[in-house]
């Protein structure tokens, strides 16, 4: 049995049109018809029902499917394992990461982990906290670094990091020794509370704020690096992870604003893996061994 007749076999039953097929697959026509015969030839059964220019999986067919998918999974994980090897790469490290942490401190970690281990190739996806428990537990990714504490036993959760929160607001111009004092009652009363742009602090925090200041404006702003682009902009102030905004308090776009009330929340990052194989024990010992403050 060739690959080539079931990868025709399973682009048609998914275009059900030998035409289309022919077209995804680069090749002529007669050349889908031609594997699609050899196919059922071989297996001893109809594949397909004919009907017009289209064409519908026969009962047969709808089982063998099935089959052909996986035995393409197959062999295009096999293909990627020699490509890995081929590159000089010995081990694989699929990591799924929240955007609020790809914007702080991953870049700087990711480049000092394949700097030291040169033979581990490192994939990346960029996946809201919310979803990453569920990529670690459908393995389709080795670890996630999440905002969010996994909820499910069978998977296992350590705290990587923990970052203070804090309200900023943008630079009104004005030198730091000569400003007078920011107002924190009037600060929050006159602007919008950019909100939910973190997923671990916000339910908590926005009902303390309520009770402190009943006639608070909120609007949700589901991106960090949104929210920043509003304060600079005027739009409003907000609360946010000190890691996510270091770099323009230290430009002086924004301003660290003093907070005299009740302790904020912290901002949290976890570590959530399913197993203990030794490419994700090396890449967490990589981790708690950085120091992030």
């Amino acid at each position: 049995m060739e690959l080539n007749w079931l990868k025709t076999f399973v682009v048609a039953a998914e275009e059900g049109n030998f035409r289309r097929t022919a077209e995804v697959l680069y090749v002529s026509q007669p050349t889908v018809t031609v594997h699609i015969r050899q196919l059922e030839k071989h297996v001893g059964v109809s594949l397909f029902e004919r009907s017009n220019n289209r064409v519908v999986l026969s009962e047969e067919g709808r089982k063998f499917l099935s089959h052909a998918r996986r035995v393409l999974g197959v062999y295009e994980e096999s293909m990627q394992d020699m490509n890995t090897i081929s590159q000089g790469y010995l081990t694989k490290l699929r990591i799924a990461i929240s955007p609020l942490i790809a914007d702080t401190i991953l870049p700087y970690i990711l480049k000092q982990y394949v700097t030291q281990h040169p033979k581990v190739e490192v994939t990346v996806n960029i996946l809201e906290s919310a979803d990453i428990e569920g990529a670690v537990q459908l393995e389709e990714v080795d670890i996630g670094l999440s905002c969010m504490p996994a909820k499910q036993d069978e998977l296992t959760t350590e705290l990587l990091y923990e970052d203070e929160v804090i309200l900023v607001t943008s630079h009104d111009g004005i030198d730091s020794e000569s400003a007078p004092p920011i107002d924190v009652e009037e600060l929050i009363e006159s602007n919008y509370i950019l909100t939910h742009n973190h997923p671990g602090y916000w339910d908590l925090l926005l009902r303390d704020l309520k009770a402190m200041f009943p006639a608070v404006k909120c609007m949700k702003v589901s991106q960090v690096h949104i929210t920043k682009r509003f304060i600079t902009e005027g739009i409003g102030i907000s609360f946010l992870p000190r890691a996510t905004v270091r770099r323009e308090l230290l430009e002086g776009r924004l301003i660290d604003v003093y907070w005299p009330n009740k302790e904020l929340p912290k901002a949290n990052t976890y570590i959530i893996t399913k197993y203990n194989h030794s490419s994700e024990r090396e890449f967490m010992k990589f981790l708690t061994n950085y120091h992030f403050t």
